[in-house]
């Protein structure tokens, strides 16, 4: 590897590990995991993306369990908005599960994704332990609107269950 790429690597793994700072940088998305979850990459580097501030409906991790109710419809929006698509990331820091995951607000053609997904019902925000500088406000008045308008998951109405609830209930490999 040329020197500059080691820099390079070492500037992009130094930001991307410090929480207080933030970061953006253009990667492409090479897969989706779930409702929240990327990998995206550059020719020299990959990073794996949870969307900060909203959590999506679950995909079971076990083949004897269903998944959560719009898993699989969060998962399929996503990947239609993002997968093989340039993409900025701003990240916000990692998180320790499962791999040191960056957390980030995505944005795609100028459109904030994390954003997107709460607006369509396929993603709840999640409200705690959210970076200093994110702005949540957005969120929470997206989240109202979709909720009022039964987008998504909201249609379930007292039937929904949150994926925290969720998580805690089937077992996951993310934590709380």
């Amino acid at each position: 590897m040329k020197r500059s790429h080691k820099v390079f690597c070492f500037l992009v793994s130094f930001l991307l590990t410090v929480p207080a700072l933030c970061f953006a940088g253009e990667f492409r998305v090479t897969r989706v995991y779930d409702g929240d979850t990327v990998k995206a990459g550059t020719p020299d580097i990959i990073i794996y993306i949870m969307l900060v501030g909203v959590d999506a409906p679950e995909i079971s991790n076990r083949a004897d369990q269903p998944d959560q109710a719009f898993g699989q419809k969060a998962k399929g929006v996503l990947s239609s908005l993002v997968l093989n698509q340039p993409v900025v990331v701003e990240g916000y820091g990692t998180v320790p599960y499962p791999d040191k995951n960056i957390i980030s607000v995505i944005h795609v053609k100028g459109m904030n994704v994390n954003l997107e997904m709460v607006r369509r019902g396929l993603a709840e925000v999640h409200r705690e332990n959210l970076p200093q500088r994110f702005d949540i406000e957005p969120y929470l008045k997206a989240e109202k609107e979709a909720k009022e308008a039964k987008r998504g998951m909201w249609i379930l109405g007292d039937k929904y269950i949150s994926p925290a609830k969720w998580r805690k209930l089937h077992g996951s490999a993310k934590e709380e």
